[in-house]
């Protein structure tokens, strides 16, 4: 089964937790896990990479914590995904040419590679402060709704 591990999903809401907050906001480990529901161990290591990755800049000591590392529209979700998981692949012939034998007369070969581009396409397409906005889209619905339910 082709998926995203729980450390992208991770991931995602960590970045998507920093971009909401406001501009050099910093929040604690606890805050993010807590906010997230990402148990507070595993979300230390999480972030590691994406502190590696420029995603996330750490600040320590006392006034501790982390904040969001670049400007959240510049920050896609293919790139947030891809600084914990490593780069997205669909199939182990799509990694470089020659990697597998077949990959110069497979008739499925071209099939991978459009659906990774299209893949790629979608995930290149929302940014961190796009999810931001549709969060909020979302949660001013549910509040209406909520509201025409009472």
């Amino acid at each position: 089964m082709l998926q995203i591990t729980r450390d992208g999903e991770y991931a995602v809401r960590a970045v998507l937790f920093l971009a909401s907050q406001p501009e050099g906001k910093i929040s604690l480990i606890n805050e993010i896990s807590e906010a997230q529901e990402v148990p507070k161990s595993y979300l230390s290591k999480i972030m590691q990479h994406l502190t590696r990755s420029g995603l996330v800049k750490s600040r320590r000591g006392a006034k501790g914590g982390f904040v969001i590392g670049r400007p959240a529209d510049t920050i896609t979700l293919r790139e947030t995904i891809e600084a914990v998981e490593g780069p997205i692949f669909l199939n182990v012939c799509l990694i470089k040419k020659g990697e597998c034998h077949r990959d110069v007369f497979c008739p499925v070969h071209p099939v991978w590679k459009e659906a990774q581009k299209r893949l790629f396409e979608v995930l290149d397409s929302k940014t961190m402060a796009d999810l931001v906005k549709d969060a909020s889209e979302i949660e001013k619905s549910n509040a209406e709704d909520k509201k025409h339910r009472n």
